[in-house]
């Protein structure tokens, strides 16, 4: 393919993953990825480099989210010291993986947050009782009424993000599936504010291993532009479309992409291992 040809697809792509990445909170990387590998033959390695470059773009498209009053500060930059930890650890044994093994747990974890997403928890996230010690308790408009919420099991969540960040450092997804479902199901916060976070969230996971990427030489410069600005376009059209969007409409088309995706890098990894 003619780098005419293969600069304007790449670019429409990444416009597409940005739209979703931001819709769902899930980082334009788990469409990026797979349509790196399975539709221009790219090293999941080098797409793995320009997808955290990617992730980062999202994450600052969607920052727009946080004058709309939906992304939680105090709850991100709390969660995202597991996260950094995590993706550190990730990005630096990453080169030592199998590139068919990586492809596997790819594929399994989008199939499990498809799963996961499916589990509607019984509530949202209730205001504790006594002192926010940590003060990450929040509230936000939404269709002209105010909700509050504070998130539960925080040690869970903190956890869980540790997992989150170890994922985006092997593969290069920004992890925003994990966190994301990590607020929504397990410290019960809405799922709006869930999404928002997660997408302030990626971008400094992201950036914790898209260094050690960059140093191992995994960035590759014709794939930075058109993914970047295409993502970052994306993006920034996803956060403009989020609040007008219902919750019971968001669920499911978080599912059916991410399954779709996992079920497809699965498959591409088993012709691997039996090619």
């Amino acid at each position: 393919m003619s780098l005419e040809l293969f600069a304007p697809l790449l670019f429409v792509g990444a416009l597409l993953a940005g739209a979703i990445g931001a819709l769902t909170g899930m980082g334009g990387g788990v469409v990026l990825i797979p349509m790196l590998v399975i539709g221009f033959g790219v090293d999941v390695r080098y797409a793995a480099g320009a997808s955290l470059i990617a992730v980062i773009a999202t994450s600052c498209g969607s920052a727009l989210r946080r004058r709309q009053g939906l992304s939680n500060l105090h709850v991100g930059v709390f969660l995202e010291i597991a996260a950094v930890a995590g993706a550190v650890g990730g990005a630096l044994v990453a080169g030592l993986v199998p590139k068919s093994a990586l492809e596997a747990m790819l594929g399994v974890t989008l199939l499990l947050s498809a799963v996961l997403a499916f589990r509607v928890p019984s509530s949202a996230g209730q205001l504790p009782e006594g002192s926010d010690a940590l003060e990450l308790a929040g509230g936000f408009e939404d269709a002209g009424q105010h909700i509050e919420y504070a998130p539960r099991r925080i040690p869970a969540g903190f956890a869980l993000m540790g997992v989150a960040g170890l994922m985006s450092g092997l593969l290069g997804i920004g992890s925003g599936a994990l966190k994301t479902l990590a607020m929504d199901l397990v410290m019960r916060l809405p799922l709006k504010v869930s999404t928002a976070t997660s997408n302030f969230m990626i971008g400094i996971t992201a950036g914790a291993s898209a260094g050690i990427y960059f140093s191992k030489g995994y960035v590759d410069p014709v794939l930075i532009g058109p993914v970047t600005l295409g993502t970052l376009g994306g993006a920034m059209l996803g956060a403009w479309l989020l609040p007008y969007l219902s919750t019971r409409w968001l669920r499911p088309f978080f599912a059916l992409v991410v399954g779709g995706l996992g079920a497809e890098i699965l498959w591409e990894a088993w012709r691997a291992w039996h090619g």
